[in-house]
């Protein structure tokens, strides 16, 4: 050879490549090590994806530990301002509802799972969250006035619907030209605003049925618990 390369101490023989366009950079990299992994070695070599392959797979687990520390953040912040640690659940179940959305509006624009919609992944946790809050918070000022939880939920949710689906549809509006891929190298960055696009229509849709129903089993079930800690108090 002309040169000799090596990668972490060690001797290397490199073959690269570029993707065709319309393929997916997760598929053709999985497909080649899977043809790789069938060719021979002898001891002492192996063969392995270096270069954006591997910056790409590190990325990935970094992002997940992103999403993870994003929930346990808004947890944190929400157990403070509203000084229990139930109503947050409530309000977190729009995360899963988002995450379905998005992996959806990835699947109909035809997608990939990328880091670009991961990152779109990680916005939609502090996105969502804030229908939820809208709602959530409308029911505990009226109950704190004195109305019923039945009384305070069927309140909350025509009074609420407005501002929830205005603050949803500018933030579509806002992310759709990044989705729709406009602008030189937009198709990087596309997947992101789909994956957010996806996960506000889903969450939006859902919070408004799901979450109340969500409130009021939590809310049984700490009178439930307060209840009976008095008996056992008592008895």
């Amino acid at each position: 050879p002309a040169e000799i390369r090596r990668y972490d101490r060690r001797r290397e023989v490199l073959v690269s490549g570029n993707i065709a366009s319309g393929a997916f950079a997760g598929d053709v990299r999985a497909a080649v090590l899977a043809k790789a992994r069938q060719v021979p070695t002898p001891p002492g070599y192996s063969i392995r994806a270096t270069g954006e392959a591997e910056i790409q797979e590190e990325s990935f687990a970094e992002i997940f530990t992103a999403l993870v520390l994003a929930v346990i953040f808004i947890y944190l912040v929400l157990a403070s301002q509203y000084e229990s640690f139930t109503d947050p659940f409530t309000i977190m179940l729009s995360l899963p509802m988002s995450l379905v959305g998005a992996l959806v509006g990835l699947f109909l624009f035809g997608s990939a799972l990328s880091i670009m919609s991961l990152i779109g992944m990680v916005l939609l946790m502090g996105l969502v969250t804030k229908n939820a809050i809208l709602l959530i918070d409308f029911v505990k000022q009226a109950r704190s006035r004195g109305e019923t939880r039945e009384a305070a939920i069927l309140e909350a949710g025509p009074i609420r619907l407005r501002p929830i689906i205005m603050t949803t549809l500018t933030t579509i509006m806002g992310i759709l030209p990044i989705a729709l891929g406009i602008g030189p190298g937009a198709e990087f960055r596309a997947p992101m605003g789909r994956a957010v696009i996806g996960g506000l229509i889903s969450s939006t849709m859902l919070t408004l049925i799901v979450v109340p129903v969500v409130y009021t089993l939590l809310d049984d079930l700490v009178h439930w618990r307060g209840r009976h800690r008095a008996r056992t108090k008592s008895a």
